[in-house]
């Protein structure tokens, strides 16, 4: 039996609608439509432009063609807030925008940590919902995905693995906590879906769960043979960590600001945020250059060492300057030409990724091989040789469609056509998709 279906995978910088083949121990995937997918500054805020996007996604479906399901994944924490009648309320804003600077808990740090087991990011969904001015105004909240769901079908829900990111799951009970809701308006969090469950009807096409947190997706299609590995999610931002059965609430695991998120299958993706491929990515915008000349000017470039994960260079603006001055105010050599700058980049990047996967395995307690990095970095040769250096361990790089091809399993599990658990689709995404291994010199 075979499968053919339709992936709605929508990144912090592009969209795309890719049309999946599987089962039969087949497993491929056709882009169908790309749409870029920016921020959209409105005087003071950063909104996304979400209406945009279901437009977009519309036109992908069609040019699906003919198909068995749907399944949507994005990136996370980002939200439209529903009226009485379900109208939208308003544009969702952006999660780099400012308005959650200088917020804090009103929960004790550590009471928090074990209650949902985040690390601290300032733009979780709980932090903009306190400074959220329409928060009143609100019946419900739908999540990025759950929202152009909705607008599908009909049908509402906040599917597990993207709410487990708003800090308002309790990570032990995999539910919506009611002490973490408290003063937030009743009603306002959906019921929660899980991966392969249905979500509604499409004009006669099932809309069906997937890990709707881009990682979550990626992270079913990381081709690792059993358990002893680390993975890499690498795009505009890189999530590092590891799969574990249960979260890891420790003090040290909160000072280290490591996550625990839920994954596809009850399982835990305990990572931590690195700041990733953004950092490039603004600067080719501020040089309006191409990557490759550049990737290749570095490769032979000497290079700085900065913190990646500075909280300087989340806002967008002049990443190159910032880089800069980071570099100039630590008394480290300045890096000057773009091939210089982005070797500090891919240098600072490949040793974030050597402490996130050192702590990973210290404060979990599980022993990794192998790294596998997927997702658009598992391109960059470069990146990959350095992670590979500096980890001291094997890197098996691909696949690069691991988001879309993660949301393609889950939806032809559901189907009936191919098998059911991780190990199994993981071995599929083995036999079917190229790899590459870089060794550690």
């Amino acid at each position: 039996m075979r499968v053919s279906v339709a992936a709605v995978d929508l990144g912090a910088s592009s969209g795309r609608v890719v049309r999946g083949l599987a089962g039969d121990g087949a497993l491929a995937i056709e882009e169908v439509h790309r749409f870029p997918n920016g921020p959209v500054r409105l005087r003071e805020t950063l909104h996304w432009d979400v209406l945009g996007l279901y437009r977009e996604v519309r036109t992908g479906l069609r040019r699906a063609g003919e198909i068995d399901s749907i399944g949507i994944d994005s990136w996370a924490v980002d939200y439209g807030l529903l009226d009485e009648r379900g109208a939208l309320l308003g544009n969702p804003v952006h999660y780099r925008d400012a308005r959650t600077d200088g917020i804090v808990p009103t929960i004790d740090p550590d009471r928090l940590y074990r209650l949902n087991g985040l690390q601290f990011q300032p733009f979780n969904t709980m932090f903009q919902l306190a400074a959220e001015p329409l928060l009143a105004h609100a019946a419900q909240l739908l999540l990025i995905p759950d929202l152009l769901s909705y607008w599908l079908t009909g049908q509402r829900g906040a599917e597990y693995t993207n709410a487990t990111t708003t800090g308002l799951i309790d990570v032990r009970s995999g539910q919506w906590s009611a002490e973490l809701a408290r003063g937030l308006p009743p009603g306002l969090l959906p019921e929660l879906r899980h991966p392969g469950d249905p979500a509604g009807d499409c004009e006669g096409v099932p809309v069906t769960a997937v890990g709707s947190h881009d990682t979550a997706s990626a992270v079913v299609a990381v081709p690792a043979e059993g358990e002893a590995f680390a993975y890499i999610s690498c795009g505009t931002w890189s999530l590092v960590g590891v799969e574990l059965t249960a979260p890891v609430l420790t003090a040290a695991s909160r000072a280290a600001n490591f996550t625990n998120e839920g994954g596809v299958d009850g399982t835990i993706r305990y990572l931590r945020n690195v700041m990733g491929l953004w950092l490039i990515q603004e600067c080719l915008r501020c040089w309006d250059i191409e990557l490759e000349p550049v990737l290749r000017a570095a490769e032979g470039a000497r290079g700085s060492v900065f913190d990646p994960n500075d909280p300087v260079f989340l806002p967008p603006g002049d990443m190159p300057a910032r880089i800069q001055r980071w570099c100039r105010e630590a008394g480290e050599r300045v890096p000057e030409a773009p091939g210089e700058i982005v070797r500090s980049i891919v240098d600072s990047l490949a040793l974030a990724h050597r402490d996130a996967i050192a702590e990973a395995q210290r404060l979990s307690g599980k022993e990794v091989e192998v790294v596998h990095v997927v997702g658009g970095g598992s391109r960059n040769e470069l990146l990959c040789q350095l992670t590979a250096d500096a980890c001291g361990l094997p890197v098996v790089a691909g696949p690069a469609e691991a988001t879309a091809l993660g949301n393609v399993l889950v939806q032809a599990r559901a189907a009936g056509a191919v098998p059911g658990t991780l190990g199994e689709l993981r071995s599929l995404v083995r036999a079917t998709q190229p790899l590459r291994r870089y060794l550690p010199r």
